[in-house]
């Protein structure tokens, strides 16, 4: 058998991405808790048989409202995977769980510490001035 050479779940994953963010842009998901997610990346394993879908939302919201809106999108897994499947046309279909995506908040957090690194080194030199 073959080793894969990682393309093959790329492909299937940004096609996914793009047929999840279809389905939620048009307001195909009752549930309004989901009404403003944002499929910011999909992630298929070697096999296909599972894709961990990262969500964020269009807006702030706090930990409470991330719960529900991965709630949301979990309960309806089960029809999203069947009208992607549908959609993507292959033989199995994988399964969609759903994950916040921190990246955007950990990128924030790793700025706002080089911006006091960078203050400190500054404040220093500041003071020789003096």
């Amino acid at each position: 058998m073959a080793k894969s050479d990682g393309k093959r779940p790329d492909r299937v994953g940004e096609r996914i991405r793009e047929e999840l963010s279809t389905r939620i842009l048009r307001g195909e998901l009752h549930d309004p808790r989901a009404a403003d997610a944002v499929i910011s990346a999909v992630k298929v394993s070697e096999d296909l048989s599972v894709a961990r879908v990262y969500v964020r939302s269009l807006h702030p919201l706090d930990a409470r409202d991330r719960d529900g809106l991965l709630q949301a999108l979990g309960r309806a897994a089960g029809f999203l995977r069947r009208s992607v499947g549908a959609a993507l046309g292959t033989r199995t279909v994988p399964e969609l769980r759903f994950a916040w995506d921190e990246s955007i908040d950990r990128a924030a957090s790793i700025e706002k510490l080089l911006a006091e690194i960078s203050d400190e080194r500054k404040a220093p030199a500041r003071e020789d001035e003096t």
